[in-house]
């Protein structure tokens, strides 16, 4: 079986070497020649921890980068993996390149072949798509389309494209199971080693499928933020709230971690997407929970931001430290960044503010040239009269806050994320503030 991947940014890339691995022959195509380039040569575009090492496995074996549309012609099996950004203007998402990904494969679709959308989309986009093949494509070819969401965590994608706690299956019922067929031999050696669960589902429960797994995942976020508010106001503790709810089998601990909030290039384009659809679909009551989750991250963003105010005073040219870029840590992007929102804020205010990140500075600069970066946690703190921790990265936890108190002006560190050991920080004579915490 020959697999083609069609868009080779994060999901994309991560999947062609993912399909790679398993035993296929796999093209990616791509329109961007830079991207290809650095794939063809088994060089990351982004930072993934353990990707590297299967695309030097893989590449100029089983797996290949083009731009050249046509390569995809031969393959029994097309994995639709562009991004639906949000609208300009709008909550809703751009399919722009999901339309322009099918237009482009349609001429090349060959009989019993199966295109198989992973991008997350809009509830009804797979039908439409199905309708449009079924319509359109090649005289005598009989395509089905499938819809098989991923649910890949930035930091640990290569391990849920090969290990994956799930697998869904959204089948169009009136094209006799071939696409389940072809989808289960794709999957075979994880679903035999794994055990993985598969859950086949019609098209418009897929979809529904990962964006009300998100949107819960906000919720439960966005909620122990909002106790977070709370705890603040009634001097409680947040970190013990959670550990006791955390306790109950029918809550659990996990994303009960209050800070900063979530970002990135998913959770907050796909519940805000998500709300927009509900809307158009007549069920925006049945949502609208989700502008305030929305509402509830953002306002965490801002009450950093009043922390350094509470705590300096007068902003304008004090200096500040930014312990973290990424939107979390083991990864490079980004996107929706709490921490860099949080940055962005305090330069506005005339705040000089000095950024580390281990692997997100590139990315960063791109997108916030005006900020000032540093080329290390200590060229960051030297002078500072506040630190925020923003990011969690290992390497930041494991900072010595006797060593780095004598390097600031002022020993006073936010915990945006809650996970510094606030005892050993008082202890060397800082002002240790956790978001929600007394």
């Amino acid at each position: 079986m020959r697999v083609s991947v069609i868009g080779t940014g994060y999901l994309g890339a991560v999947h062609a070497a993912g399909m790679a691995e398993l035993g296929f022959d796999v093209v990616g195509v791509d329109v961007d020649p830079a991207k290809v380039e650095m794939l063809s040569n088994a060089r990351m575009p982004f930072y993934e921890p353990d990707f590297e090492p299967l695309l030097e496995t893989h590449v100029g074996g089983r797996l290949h980068f083009t731009t050249d549309i046509t390569q995809a012609a031969s393959a029994d099996v097309h994995f639709v993996c562009v991004g639906t950004p949000q609208q300009h203007g709008s909550l809703a998402a751009d399919l722009t390149y999901v339309d322009a990904a099918v237009d482009a494969l349609m001429p090349h679709l060959a009989d019993g072949s199966v295109v198989v959308g992973k991008s997350t989309v809009p509830v009804g986009t797979a039908q439409v798509l199905a309708d449009r093949i079924r319509a359109e494509a090649p005289r005598g070819a009989n395509v089905a389309l499938a819809w098989n969401p991923e649910f890949l965590r930035e930091g640990l994608a290569v391990k849920d494209t090969l290990h994956p706690d799930r697998l869904v299956f959204g089948v169009d019922a009136g094209e006799g199971g071939h696409a389940e067929e072809v989808l289960r031999r794709v999957y075979a050696r994880t679903i035999a080693e794994d055990q993985t669960p598969v859950v086949v589902t019609d098209l418009p429960t897929a979809e529904l499928v990962k964006v009300a797994a998100n949107s819960f995942l906000a919720t439960k976020i966005s909620f122990i933020n909002a106790m977070a508010e709370i705890c603040e106001a009634a001097g409680a503790d947040v970190t013990k709230l959670a550990d006791a709810i955390g306790h109950d089998e029918r809550i659990g601990r996990k994303f009960l971690n209050a800070g900063v909030g979530f970002g990135g290039g998913c959770l907050p384009k796909d519940i805000r997407a998500f709300s927009a659809r509900a809307a158009e679909l007549g069920a925006s009551q049945s949502v609208a929970f989700l502008i305030e989750m929305d509402a509830i991250n953002l306002r965490r963003r801002e009450h950093v931001v009043n922390l350094v105010r509470t705590h300096l005073g007068h902003l304008p040219g004090r200096k500040v430290a930014v312990l973290g870029a990424a939107f979390k840590p083991d990864s490079d992007d980004v996107r929706d960044s709490p921490a860099l929102s949080i940055a962005g804020a305090l330069h506005l205010a005339g705040v000089q503010v000095a950024i580390y990140d281990p692997q997100a500075m590139p990315n960063a600069a791109k997108i916030f040239p005006t900020l000032g970066y540093a080329d290390s946690v200590d060229e960051a703190v030297a002078g500072a009269e506040a630190v925020l921790h923003l990011t969690e990265w290992p390497e930041f936890r494991e900072l010595d806050p006797a060593v780095m108190a004598t390097q600031v002006a002022r020993p006073l560190v936010i915990d945006g994320r809650n996970c510094l050991d606030a005892q050993a920080y008082r202890a060397a004579g800082w002002t240790y503030v956790g978001l929600g915490r007394p």
